[in-house]
């Protein structure tokens, strides 16, 4: 296991310890209170807690060795998982926030010892602080590189992105619970209660919409870092008899497992013989540089016929 991904999944297990200790305060401030801002709350918790156990699968299930029936392995399994993890943000966290907000704005009902969900919500905020720090520490690196929304679209691991996005949405979920409730005590107007019930499903809505689209970008196959492509190309032209790296086709399988296909033309004098133990001299090179190539492939072909292939396909497509 790469110290990228242990980094990565000692955060889902913080969030997941954290989801659990907050999940059950709100259930229970929400049943003493009544609140719908706390029963959504409490929803949303419930549904990070599910989400971070499915990651935690995705993980096991991806890190299965190759077989015959999938020769490149099961990286992509994260991936798919990671998208359920969205869709269930929204079906569940997102429409049963909106739709018990809803009913309590149609039908307000008050709510009891506010002094109850005051406490929770600073419990929840506590224990959610703590892991979206974790969250943070992970993902610092890369957002302070390129941008923290750069970084997001840039990354290849989604559970490193996908605890901080909903840590971060827990955050402010929990900020409009809290307003939302102080504004039904003092105003007493039970309506406020509704209102950010509702507020906290557009939240997290949209936290999803994002978490998805990405995810499904990578499900359906991304190309790899634009530096490790830079990199194998480099390697590739530095190896002896070979005259160009004509170019790089790469996918990611996983965040940690990439697989290259590469086309090299050699010198002309270059015999059949040659050309294999070349080829090896490559693959060597670039296996030791950049253990997450998982498979590569390298076709000899000249710089002129990659370039006929490489038009028809665009126009193909």
């Amino acid at each position: 296991m790469s110290g990228e991904e242990q980094s990565s999944r000692t955060a889902v297990y913080a969030a997941l310890v954290g989801n659990i200790l907050v999940a059950v305060t709100k259930i229970a401030a929400a049943l003493w209170t009544g609140s719908s801002a706390m029963t959504s709350e409490a929803i949303h918790s419930v549904v990070d807690t599910t989400n971070e156990a499915l990651l935690l699968y995705g993980y096991r299930r991806a890190n299965r060795p190759p077989d015959d029936s999938h020769p490149l392995g099961y990286g992509r399994e994260l991936y798919f998982w990671s998208f359920i993890v969205a869709l269930l943000i929204f079906a569940l966290g997102s429409g049963v926030s909106f739709y018990q907000g809803v009913l309590h704005v149609l039908s307000p009902e008050p709510i009891e010892n506010p002094i109850v969900s005051y406490l929770v919500l600073g419990l929840s905020f506590l224990f959610e602080g703590t892991t979206w720090l974790i969250a943070l520490r992970r993902f610092r690196a890369d957002g302070e590189r390129f941008g923290y929304y750069k970084a997001f679209i840039r990354s290849k691991d989604p559970p490193a992105f996908m605890v901080l996005l909903e840590d971060s949405a827990a955050l402010i979920g929990i900020l409009i619970a809290a307003v939302a409730t102080a504004a039904t005590v003092l105003l007493k107007q039970p309506l406020w209660d509704g209102i950010g019930s509702i507020l906290i499903g557009i939240l997290l809505g949209l936290t999803s919409v994002l978490l998805a689209r990405e995810s499904k970008s990578l499900l359906i196959g991304e190309p790899a870092d634009p530096e490790l492509a830079r990199s194998i190309l480099e390697l590739a032209r530095q190896s002896p008899g070979v005259l160009r790296a004509n170019g790089l086709l790469t996918v990611q399988m996983s965040p940690t497992e990439v697989v290259a296909a590469l086309s090299v033309e050699f010198s002309d004098d270059r015999r059949a013989d040659d050309i294999e133990q070349a080829i090896v001299a490559i693959e060597t090179q670039i296996h030791e540089r950049h253990p997450s190539v998982l498979t590569l492939f390298i076709k000899p072909q000249t710089n002129a016929r990659y370039r006929r292939n490489r038009a028809r396909r665009l126009r193909e497509a």
